[in-house]
């Protein structure tokens, strides 16, 4: 059997004097599609927050390749355990200026961005090059989630933590969004961690849940 990607082991969570969950255990291997399920205020964006080491957790560990975050740096951690919020935020400027800005970060130096990937991501997401052009703060809720998620998908991640990706679309492109992902994790050793109010999302997307909450 492979070596997990990513590894949680023993995390535990408060907020005040309620705790959320403890002794939770991810095992999450390459092509694997884990959703994370369970009532409103359970704490499934908190849990992807820790896993992206965003809010690190009250106990237990997060591994990426064996490694924990510290020994890959934050900023190459998060660009290998990538988050996509519900509510992406977006920088001044164009759709495109929004997409090349990461590039700019030095942990991506040496490496460049693939103009012709991120045109047929498009295409198959029913936008054509002039999305690249329009103002990003002028998007619509579901626009600024594809223009997050391809922000994300050019820097090749090993692990995408996905929030709702699709709350905001209507239900053509919400399966273009899919069909794209499941393309995506086809391209390498890659898996994805992701939660949905949308039930037939889950059966359609995940091939494991985990369920928090009571």
């Amino acid at each position: 059997m492979t070596s997990p990607l990513l590894l949680a082991q023993g995390l535990r969570k408060r907020l005040g004097e309620r705790l959320l969950w403890h002794g939770i255990s991810i095992d999450l291997r390459a092509r694997e599609r884990l959703a994370l399920v369970g009532p409103a205020g359970c704490g499934k964006t908190l849990l992807l927050r820790q896993l992206a080491w965003l809010d690190p957790p009250d106990g237990g560990q997060v591994l990426l390749r064996g490694q924990p975050p510290q020994a890959w740096t934050l900023p190459r951690y998060r660009a290998q355990v990538a988050y996509l919020a519900q509510r992406p935020p977006v920088f001044a400027g164009t759709v495109a200026q929004n997409l090349a800005e990461p590039w700019t970060y030095r942990c991506h130096q040496g490496r460049s961005p693939q103009p012709e990937r991120l045109l047929a991501w498009l295409a198959q997401l029913g936008r054509d090059p002039t999305f690249l052009g329009q103002a990003a703060g002028l998007l619509s809720g579901g626009e600024t989630q594809l223009l997050a998620l391809l922000r994300l998908l050019q820097l090749d991640p090993v692990v995408l933590l996905l929030d709702e990706p699709s709350a905001s679309l209507d239900g053509a492109t919400t399966l273009k969004l899919e069909a794209l992902l499941m393309q995506w994790l086809r391209g390498g050793e890659r898996a994805l961690i992701l939660t949905s109010h949308d039930h037939d999302q889950v059966e359609r997307c995940c091939n494991r849940r985990l369920e928090l909450g009571p």
